[in-house]
């Protein structure tokens, strides 16, 4: 039997400050989990591709994956992938990151969503934004989103 896991990944970057953060919401069966994590001195690329690889890490195998985003940046990758084989404007940084991306979204359904209010694409939308802002201000980190804090990600 596959599993059905539903993912909310949102991204944000400050290019003043060059800080960026990024923040996922999973639903794997009736287990909900989160984690948010930033870093400076980082480029917006980085930030998203950190945030999807963190998302997609540990999917079981066989899984349905679904992954909802509001961010252009992330519903962009599947085709941005295809175009590599193409030779198309092939990644010159980031290649480890990248690498992980590849190989996990081959299995992953990207859905483009909204991020209304009380919705868990919103939901880690503010966490994105705070893990970005907290980036700014002490450096590099990844945490797990509080069961409290996820309770009201509006699943």
């Amino acid at each position: 039997m596959t599993d059905n896991v539903r993912i909310w990944v949102e991204t944000a970057h400050h290019p003043a400050f060059r800080c960026g953060g990024w923040a996922f919401v999973r639903q794997d069966g009736a287990v909900l989990s989160g984690a948010a994590g930033g870093e400076r001195s980082v480029t917006p690329e980085r930030a998203v591709l950190a945030g999807v690889a963190e998302a997609l890490k540990g999917l079981p195998p066989g899984a349905w994956v679904e992954v909802y985003t509001s961010s252009r940046d992330i519903t962009a990758l599947p085709q941005r992938i295809a175009g590599f084989a193409d030779g198309k404007d092939p990644p010159a940084e980031n290649l480890d990151l990248w690498a992980q991306v590849s190989a996990a979204l081959k299995a992953v359904r990207i859905v483009p969503t909204a991020a209304v209010a009380g919705t868990p694409v919103a939901f880690a939308t503010a966490w994105a934004e705070l893990a970005r802002d907290k980036a700014k201000a002490t450096g590099g980190f990844r945490s797990a989103i509080p069961k409290p804090n996820l309770a009201k990600a509006g699943v």
